[in-house]
């Protein structure tokens, strides 16, 4: 059984929100890529569309989106996602998880790009409850 912590950006606000998924819900998100939209029913805001934009898996490592499926891998960066270089033209072996969420995913970032029927601090205050 996965468990995911979601956190949601709010692109009008600039807030974020984290909720924690599980069960059916968290199962339905694995297999799922960086880019895809998901509708928002899968974490409790029906009405609302959201695009996966990132994550960490259980060991820290962030989710990259030009590495293809769940792996985890050690790439040559030379700046971006993973790693971010002190000098220029800097380039080093870093480990990053790929594109696809699996069960070794801990959180799962997220942005908003239709809005529901109600606010989202009112969908989910409701769902805490």
């Amino acid at each position: 059984m996965a468990t995911f912590k979601v956190v949601i950006n709010d692109t009008q606000t600039g807030k974020s929100y984290q909720k924690e998924i599980s069960g059916t819900k968290a199962n339905s998100l694995v297999g799922k890529r960086i880019g895809e939209e998901i509708d928002g029913v899968f974490v409790d805001l029906p009405g609302y569309k959201l695009v996966i934009t990132g994550g960490t898996d259980k060991d820290g490592f962030p989710m990259r989106k030009n590495l293809q499926g769940p792996r985890r891998r050690k790439l040559l960066l030379k700046g971006g996602i993973g790693f971010h270089p002190t000098r220029k033209g800097m380039r080093k072996k870093k480990m990053v998880r790929g594109n696809t969420i699996s069960a070794d995913i801990v959180q799962i970032n997220m942005k908003i790009v239709q809005y529901g029927p109600k606010p989202i601090e009112e969908a989910i205050k409701e769902g805490e409850v």
